[in-house]
């Protein structure tokens, strides 16, 4: 029984081990299993990173060579940038060297400066002439000693001052009237500062580069010249009125005789007494010339202003010269206008001046031309202009800017030895000036001439 039971116990002892083995090799089997799953993720992974490892080895290398690249540009742009201070630094050395150089230049140019704006002044302080001069404000900022003995003024009373200011200076009061408040350009125009003191003043415009830079104010003392000129304009008015009379009488005595008031005379005797009488009247012209010459220098050639027709006047100048005109074989073409109006002026006045640019045209027209005369009106302007064209011996280019002046005769209308004073045309410009008009001309040489001149029509 015992013997059973041992054995029945190793039986079941056996069959525990078995059991026991066959688990284990289950186990073992699972456990296998599971490693080896682990070991196919372990080598899933190993890949992946052997991948990632040779991408991280791609990227290196790419960075290497970005990182190299980079480099490489960076070391240029630090050359280049070197290259670029130091070219910069040259400049800037050769501007330094430049600057000093300016510098230097412009030190001796400013000694130059003073050492002239030196000589100037003392030009300016020893002048002859009083010299005021104006900024481009029209502020005073130098006057000479001749200046201030002219006005009687101090010029610490004066400079720095503005011209609005000096206006109402009783001293200065005559001057301003003349140059404006504005000192506008003015060119020879007479001051009586007293009776014993008269000037001439002119403005004259100061330039630099830069456009203007201020005014020079000209005093000249014409004292003298002034009473000359008066003695000679009271000479010539005394020696021509004095003149008046037995001209007028030898006037008279050579008519009585040509008209035979006086007994018949011989044919020879009357072309000798017509040839008297045609050099008297020239002699009476030329003293009324005279005559009218002294009063406009003494500031007598006093106008009577009437209302007038123009073209009147000028058709009986070209009436009573139409036979003057007829021996040179020359036709007064006188356009008439329609419509004019009436013009204010002094009449005899202007039919001198008609008379003297007609008779002037003829004189020195070619035999056989036409004289064309015309009047417009021109009505922006209100004036009437006048117009007078011949052809003939004309004016030359070099002798055109004289033609106004007394006693001015240009040569080739002395060679054709045509009578005149040379007083004509001066006493010509100073009646229309005097009616606030002008007058001029187009002229060439041994061809056309044409004169012109403008009236307002009611002055």
């Amino acid at each position: 029984m015992l013997k059973k039971d041992k054995n029945k116990a190793e039986k079941c002892a056996s069959l525990s081990f078995m059991e026991e083995m066959e688990r284990t090799a289950k186990l073992l089997v699972r456990r296998d299993l599971e490693l080896g799953k682990v070991n196919d993720e372990l080598d899933e992974k190993i890949k992946i990173l052997e991948e990632d490892e040779k991408k991280l080895k791609e990227m290196n290398e790419i960075l290497e060579i970005r990182l190299r690249a980079r480099t490489r540009q960076l070391r240029e742009n630090i050359d280049n940038l070197d290259k670029q201070v130091k070219q910069r630094t040259k400049k800037l050395e050769d501007s330094k060297k430049a600057l000093l150089n300016i510098l230097e230049d412009i030190k001796k140019e400013k000694i130059k400066a003073e050492t002239e704006k030196e000589k100037t002044l003392a030009i300016i302080k020893n002048f002859s002439d009083g010299l005021l001069i104006f900024n481009n404000k029209n502020k005073l900022t130098i006057i000479n000693f001749e200046a201030e003995k002219y006005l009687s003024l101090k010029k610490v009373d004066i400079v720095g001052k503005f011209a609005k200011d000096l206006f109402n200076m009783p001293e200065l009061s005559r001057l301003f009237s003349i140059i404006g408040k504005n000192i506008d350009k003015v060119f020879r125009k007479e001051l009586k500062i007293k009776n014993d003191l008269v000037l001439e003043v002119s403005v004259a415009l100061i330039t630099g580069n830069k456009g203007k830079i201020g005014k020079f104010v000209i005093l000249h003392n014409i004292t003298r010249e002034k009473t000359v000129q008066n003695l000679k304009t009271e000479f010539v008015s005394i020696a021509a009125h004095q003149l008046r009379t037995p001209l007028s009488a030898i006037k008279w005595t050579l008519t009585s005789l040509l008209d035979g008031d006086l007994g018949e005379i011989a044919k020879e005797q009357k072309e000798y007494l017509q040839k008297a009488n045609l050099s008297n009247e020239r002699m009476i012209n030329l003293v009324d010339d005279l005559l009218n010459l002294s009063r406009i220098e003494e500031g007598r050639y006093i106008q009577k202003n009437d209302s007038f027709k123009f073209e009147k006047i000028v058709y009986e100048v070209v009436d009573s010269l139409n036979s003057k005109a007829s021996k040179k074989n020359i036709k007064l073409n006188f356009e008439k206008p329609k419509n004019l109006p009436e013009v204010l002026a002094d009449k005899e006045k202007i039919r001198i001046v008609v008379q003297n640019l007609v008779d002037n045209a003829i004189n020195y027209s070619f035999e056989g031309k036409e004289i064309i005369i015309s009047i417009e009106e021109n009505k922006v302007q209100e004036e009437i202009i006048f117009q007078i064209k011949n052809s003939g011996i004309g004016i030359s280019k070099s002798q055109q800017k004289r033609i106004f002046t007394k006693f001015f005769r240009a040569e080739n209308a002395v060679k054709a030895e045509t009578v005149g004073s040379g007083l004509g045309l001066f006493i010509n410009k100073n009646i229309i000036e005097s009616h606030g008009g002008k007058i001029w001309f187009e002229s060439e040489e041994n061809k056309e001439t044409v004169f012109c001149f403008a009236i307002p029509i009611k002055i």
